[in-house]
């Protein structure tokens, strides 16, 4: 899904709209496992992915790393608080696969919020749309079995098993890679 057809499925915007917030995002090719964010940099960059996978992960006391969340096609991807807040990221964020991204300043995504009101009402149904999922997960880990977990990411992430580490995907359910393999197989 592009960046043009994404936009137009949120909020519906004019012709002339569109074509000058689209003109504000640039269109990049990524390899796998490029990084974009290091942990303690400021994210300065929204990404929309339109092919790929990317995700966002920390590392724990021990050095081993831990995913946070996965972004698929048709999402965005940020270090979210880093991003509006300025702050310095408490994520690293890399592309697990080959990606092609549209990419936003900080600076031109306030530009449009200020120039559009459509721009804001995209930001605020997108920004609710992540915080429920950042909840569900939330949730999820708290009160749910390690397969119930597991069948909830398939849902959100159908393909995420051809696309991701298994390493990956355990950790971000918090479980082991061996919990996992049983739940697989089970």
């Amino acid at each position: 899904m592009n960046i043009t057809d994404f936009l137009t499925t949120i909020v519906t915007f004019t012709d002339d709209e569109l074509k000058d917030i689209v003109s504000h995002f640039k269109k990049e090719t990524l390899l796998k496992n490029q990084t974009l964010v290091r942990q303690g940099e400021v994210c300065k960059t929204l990404y929309f992915i339109e092919k790929g996978m990317g995700r966002s992960y920390y590392l724990n006391e021990n050095g081993k790393e831990i995913t946070q969340w996965f972004f698929g096609i048709g999402k965005f991807m940020s270090s979210v608080d880093s991003f509006f807040q300025q702050t310095p990221s408490l994520y690293y964020l890399e592309v697990l696969e080959d990606a092609t991204l549209y990419s936003i300043s900080k600076e031109d995504m306030d530009q449009l919020f200020a120039k559009y009101h459509k721009m804001e009402k995209m930001g605020r149904l997108v920004t609710i749309e992540m915080l429920t999922k950042m909840v569900n997960k939330l949730n999820a880990i708290q009160f749910q079995t390690a397969k119930e977990r597991y069948d909830y990411m398939l849902t959100e992430f159908p393909d995420i098993a051809y696309q991701v580490p298994l390493g990956h995907i355990a950790s971000y359910l918090g479980m082991t890679q061996e919990t996992l393999s049983r739940i697989r197989k089970g």
